[in-house]
């Protein structure tokens, strides 16, 4: 192996632990909201945990991707990766909610240059017969960490500390940052652009009161409140302030002009009802198998493994695929796999056999592993390097976007469900009053010791049809991708024929 392809695989292998601590941020979090807020307190100030992070993340993605086409990739991934660590640190000291969240929001700053920038890095570097392999790597690592996240959040909190979740991505972090700062050579293949300062400032203000409006709605608020509709309020404002600056700007964060190619609007479409259907399978399966199997968190992880397995093959295959036929076809071969498995978690039941479910969480799992690679080069494709960083982050904020829009409007339609079927079978039952409003209370094992068997049989069940009327809903979103995948049209990956005498090295970039 020539010196050349030596950094080339340190440079891959510094992306891929970026992206991993990245990615995984919010599940691994997500697991250890329960200890964090029964240490800290603040249960009416827990969701913030979540959104400053989510809401940071998307709102830096399409501004530093377009930063990375203007002054280059490396610098702003390290500086994304510095931030993300200094984050970390400070979140595994924080003494209150309040300051968690403000540290979360750190975080994730850091988190959206990470995502987007390590996808164009790869382009940048291979050429096109080596960018589906790649790529079908860098996918299944986020569909792993979509999955394995909760497992090792519910695992280092039970035996370790919560502290440890955040304080894990310091030593992978510095890896990364080693590997990548002494072995990524760039390219100098950028032009200094002006910053569209007023279009970032409106982006962001849209999507951050986008977030909380979501975030905080039917929780800590009423969806007709004056909070939630202020919020909808200042998002419609800015988005329609952020259309007309972006039209006129020079250089715009977001170009409207890349959406008049057919591959890159159909591609980022696909991602966000994806994203949207996807993760209604991460977060509901666990609550399924820990409320209506029984068990502790740790397992409840554990058994998605299967899903997992099923997304890392699926991504593999979907970014080898990519050289021998257009992206409409691969991912024709995913809605084939994945619908059907969304459709199939809707008829779950409490007697469903293991090995069963099992089957559904491979099935859905392959489906969606597809689009973890193959979007992720459609979206780039056709682009130059002066455009890449702003394609690649404009695809990332569409998942991110599709994904906390399912969890939120879902969300709502399982809680409603689950809480109607329980004050009716439990109509007058005062003691039950927690359990109608917080099914969590079933989900440890000594609250589920101390319900009556016939009762916690009535509760279990009314869990599972409001789980998998919650995926029949989730159809809705993946019916809709299919239409856009029809769209896609006929673009592929067009390989360069070999020339007469190639070079050992193989040509790479």
């Amino acid at each position: 192996m020539s010196a050349k392809e030596s950094r080339v695989n340190f440079v891959v292998a510094g992306l891929l632990l970026g992206l991993l601590i990245a990615s995984m941020d919010n599940t691994i979090v997500a697991t250890a909201m329960g200890t964090i807020v029964g240490e800290m307190g603040g249960m009416d100030k827990f969701v913030w945990v979540t959104s400053a992070y989510m809401v940071a993340t998307m709102a830096g993605m399409p501004i530093f991707g377009k930063l990375s086409d203007m002054y280059g990739r490396k610098r702003f991934y390290i500086f994304g990766l510095i931030v993300f660590l200094f984050g970390s640190i400070l979140c595994g000291t924080a003494s209150s909610i309040v300051e968690l969240s403000i540290y979360r929001a750190i975080q994730g700053i850091g988190g959206g240059a990470l995502m987007p920038i390590a996808f164009t890095i790869i382009f940048d570097l291979f050429p096109p017969e080596k960018r589906g392999k790649m790529t079908g790597l860098f996918g299944a690592v986020f569909g792993t960490s979509s999955v394995f996240g909760p497992l090792l959040g519910a695992y280092i909190t039970e035996y370790i500390s919560w502290h440890w979740i955040f304080y894990i991505n310091v030593p992978i972090g510095i890896l990364s940052f080693w590997l990548i700062a002494f072995n990524y050579r760039e390219s100098l293949e950028h032009r200094k652009q002006s910053i569209d300062w007023w279009g970032a400032i409106t982006l962001v203000g849209a999507v951050v009161s986008l977030m909380f409006a979501l975030e905080l709605g039917g929780n800590q608020y009423a969806w007709d409140s004056v909070q939630i509709l202020g919020l909808f309020a200042v998002f419609i404002v800015l988005f329609i302030v952020f259309i007309m600056v972006e039209k006129k700007a020079a250089e715009p964060i977001i170009s409207f002009a890349m959406f008049k190619r057919r591959l890159f609007a159909a591609s980022n479409s696909v991602s966000l009802m994806y994203g949207a259907a996807f993760i209604i399978a991460t977060v509901y399966l666990p609550i399924f198998i820990q409320g209506v199997f029984g068990g502790t968190a740790s397992n409840s992880g554990l058994i998605l493994m299967p899903m997992m397995l099923g997304s890392v093959v699926g991504s593999q295959i979907g970014g080898m695929l990519t050289t021998r036929t257009s992206f409409r076809n691969i991912m024709l071969i995913s809605a084939v796999f994945f619908i059907p498995g969304i459709y199939l978690l809707g008829t779950i039941s409490p007697d469903i056999p293991r090995w069963l479910l099992t089957t559904y969480m491979i099935l859905t799992g392959f489906g969606v592993g597809f689009s973890f690679s193959v979007l992720g080069m459609a979206v780039i494709h056709g682009f130059d390097m002066r455009q890449r960083g702003s394609a690649s982050s404009t695809g990332s904020f569409f998942r991110s976007l599709g994904m906390t829009l399912g969890i939120t409007i879902f969300g709502i339609l399982q809680r409603n469900m689950f809480e109607s079927e329980m004050s009716t079978a439990f109509a007058g039952q005062e003691s039950m009053a927690g359990l109608i409003h917080d099914p969590r209370a079933i989900l440890a094992p000594e609250a589920r010791a101390a319900i009556p068997e016939p009762v916690l049989d009535t509760i279990t069940g009314i869990l599972a049809t409001s789980i998998a009327s919650t995926f029949m809903w989730a159809l809705v979103p993946a019916g809709l991708a299919l239409l856009f995948i029809l769209m896609m049209g006929k673009d592929r990956v067009q390989v360069s024929r070999p020339a007469a005498n190639p070079k050992p090295d193989g040509g790479m970039a």
